[in-house]
């Protein structure tokens, strides 16, 4: 079967992470989120899947490449064009993004599942297209309950007792809202739909599309299932998907390395005071990180490979990426650190006493060793 992952977008609100990552790209649990998505599509026969990539797409199209390591065949549709030697990124939109893959070479010829490229899933992706195909409708809106505060963030879903969407709210206020049940932006469509797209316009599915199919009057379905789903919209929610797979909630994703302890695992090639440092899992740390003793880690916390805690260091409910060095006087407590940057878990930037953040830095930023003596 096909699939379209949605991976065009800039990310504006995780950043400075997406500074220098495309957002499918940023890792939880030390790989890219978009490469969860693929393993999901691919045990359920999705094994030809097209990605439309505007914003630093060649981290996205490097990496997955043509998809044989998972077991299906990836394309991509990248939206831009060169300009004086650079890639400019122009993103069409969700919806815009279908029409100009369809324009090009009429790929969608059957039933297809979309999926953004920034949300975990553990949905049952057969059961939702079989409840599809016994609905008639042309498309289908997997939905999800969301407390009534967060409706806002999301497009409302009104239907009726059969599962017919009747009416949709694309983030509307809360006070306006006419039901907490969401558009969790997992799609299927019959191929008929891509006709009501114009050509080469931006246009979005979720404020454009699904509006149209309903002005138009065909019948769209909404599929409820038990399902887990995170959505990474913001830099709060990296961090809460972090904390919640460390913790087991999403089915399917083990922890990686050799658990040491109880809830503590490790890679390969680690330097760890086990005897003179206090650590509480779940807590995964990397191949090649130097944990001196007298450091404290409370989990769930993820600690990236190469990374150097120096003694004294404290980290509790935290994302250390690859390579981070945390001084003697390093606190993070439910922060994420990148490069020389530690925000907390709502993105604001951390600050010490003296506003600067000297003991944040790169675990490969050392001085070299000393040269040994010649031989004599």
């Amino acid at each position: 079967m096909k699939a379209m992952i949605l991976a065009a977008g800039r990310g504006t609100r995780v950043r400075p992470l997406t500074h220098e990552l495309p957002k499918p790209m940023i890792p939880i649990m030390g790989k890219p989120v978009m490469e969860f998505l693929v393993e999901e599509l691919s045990r359920h026969g999705f094994n030809q899947i097209m990605v439309n990539t505007a914003h630093l797409a060649a981290g996205i199209e490097n990496y997955f490449g043509d998809g044989r390591r998972w077991g299906v065949e990836i394309g991509y549709s990248f939206e831009g064009h060169l300009e004086e030697g650079e890639l400019k990124a122009l993103p069409v939109g969700s919806a815009g993004g279908l029409k100009r893959i369809q324009k090009f070479s009429g790929f969608f010829d059957d039933t297809f599942l979309v999926v953004c490229g920034d949300a975990l899933i553990d949905l049952d992706l057969t059961t939702a297209v079989r409840q599809h195909w016994q609905s008639g409708a042309v498309a289908s809106l997997v939905v999800d309950e969301v407390p009534h505060h967060r409706v806002s963030h999301y497009g409302v879903v009104v239907c009726d007792s059969e599962g017919r969407v009747t009416s949709f709210q694309e983030k509307p206020a809360e006070d306006e809202a006419l039901s907490n049940q969401v558009n969790s932006g997992i799609y299927i469509f019959e191929p008929e739909i891509l006709e009501l797209i114009p050509d080469e316009v931006e246009f979005d599915i979720g404020s454009e599309l699904i509006p149209l199919i309903l002005a138009r009057g065909l019948h769209m379905n909404a599929v409820r299932l038990p399902f887990n789903w995170i959505d990474i919209g913001q830099l709060s929610d990296y961090w809460n998907a972090n904390q919640q797979l460390m913790q087991g909630q999403l089915r399917d994703v083990p922890m990686p390395g050799e658990e040491v302890l109880p809830g503590v695992w490790v890679g390969l090639n680690v330097d760890i005071d086990w005897e003179n440092i206090q650590i509480e899992g779940p807590v995964y740390i990397g191949a090649s990180c130097h944990i001196e003793a007298g450091c404290e880690i409370q989990g769930p916390t993820w600690i990236g490979h190469g990374c150097h805690l120096k003694s004294g260091a404290r980290i509790s409910r935290s994302i250390l990426f690859e390579y981070s060095r945390i001084g003697g006087s390093g606190v993070v407590n439910e922060s994420v650190v990148f490069g020389r940057n530690c925000v907390d878990k709502e993105g604001n930037p951390v600050q010490t006493e003296e506003m600067e953040l000297d003991w944040v830095g790169d675990a490969r930023d050392t001085e070299p060793a000393p040269a040994k003596a010649a031989l004599k």
